[in-house]
């Protein structure tokens, strides 16, 4: 997990820039996925082991050691240093993580913080075991198995929520890219549209001229009036 930090860094910084291109949906029912079930399981074992770790720790006389004084001295400085994380911070960080299952800035700071926290306590728990009565490293150390064991779940946890956040980052930045492209795109000049509204002017209609009737032209019996008057008389 510690390969894919830069990631999470990188994810965690982007995660307002998903919230908002992110589309409005209607509010429904939280329905909680198996993963988020898991990690809820998980958060009550961290917590009963955590509260267990405070009080072993708290009873430790490592004054009582019969070792040299500055292994006393770390050994002392790692059971308050762990005490103090067990009873301050990490109960505000699986808070959290409790109310925000799918908060992947709060599960990260709970990974890091439990990251910290198995190491020392594993330290601590060696030399309980190297110097201390066996009791107290028996109760310590099933403690420290139960903090381990969730650590290892929350690490798997955490990358299944990275993989889905960064598909989800993904999509809204091809769909910010597709949106940008559209806006950048020229747009297509209006076509013209032009109305002619001018009546066309009407052609003046000539009319035919009837022909003129003839002097020579036949009447209706098909005499010519030169004919009406009869055969000119014969001498």
């Amino acid at each position: 997990m510690k390969s894919g930090w830069p990631l999470l860094c990188l994810l965690l910084a982007a995660a307002p820039l998903a919230a908002q291109f992110a589309a409005p949906t209607a509010t429904s029912p939280k329905v909680e996925s198996p993963s988020t079930t898991a990690t809820l399981s998980d958060l009550d074992r961290l917590q009963t082991a955590a509260s267990q770790a405070a009080l072993d720790i708290g009873h430790l006389r490592i004054e009582k050691w019969k070792v040299d004084g500055e292994v006393k001295r770390q050994a002392q400085s790692n059971a308050d240093s762990v005490q103090r994380n067990l009873t301050s911070a990490l109960p505000g960080l699986i808070a959290a993580v409790r109310a925000s299952p799918q908060d992947l800035n709060a599960e990260f700071k709970l990974y890091r913080n439990l990251n910290a926290v198995y190491d020392v306590l594993g330290t601590l728990t060696e030399s309980v075991g190297a110097f201390g009565p066996r009791s107290d490293y028996e109760a310590l150390a099933q403690s420290f198995q139960v903090i381990g064991s969730v650590r290892h779940n929350l690490g798997d946890a955490l990358e299944q929520l990275t993989v889905s956040t960064q598909a989800e980052l993904t999509r809204l930045r091809d769909q910010v890219r597709a949106q940008h492209n559209v806006t950048a795109a020229p747009a297509a000049p209006p076509k013209k549209v032009v109305v002619d509204d001018t009546e066309p002017a009407q052609k003046a209609v000539r009319k035919k001229k009837k022909p003129a009737a003839s002097s020579n032209s036949p009447d209706a019996s098909g005499a010519s009036s030169s004919d009406k008057g009869g055969s000119p008389p014969q001498s």
